[in-house]
């Protein structure tokens, strides 16, 4: 299995195939979420102080807070992809 990499901002980097959702914050479960982790230290705070605008849910039960819009990083983890099976094809 390849290791796919996604830029979550400011050069920070996580596994794409750890990768189990990429949520928007404002919910009032997703907050908790984000409160469970912190109280557990998993919770991974990747905004540089700026607005989370991502929440990451990783399959090791960490949360990764990102100041990237979702749309941005689902479609950074699709052109991964999409290239990877364009090169598969040829």
């Amino acid at each position: 299995m390849e290791i796919k990499l996604i830029n979550i901002g400011f050069g920070n980097i996580v596994s794409a195939n750890r990768i189990i959702a990429i949520v928007s914050p404002e919910s009032a479960p997703i907050k908790r979420i984000i409160q469970e982790a912190r109280d557990k230290g998993m919770l991974i705070d990747a905004t540089y102080g700026r607005r989370t605008r991502a929440v990451v849910i990783m399959d090791s039960d960490h949360i990764v807070l990102s100041a990237v819009q979702p749309e941005t990083m689902a479609h950074r983890v699709g052109v991964k992809e999409s290239a990877q099976s364009d090169e598969s094809a040829l």
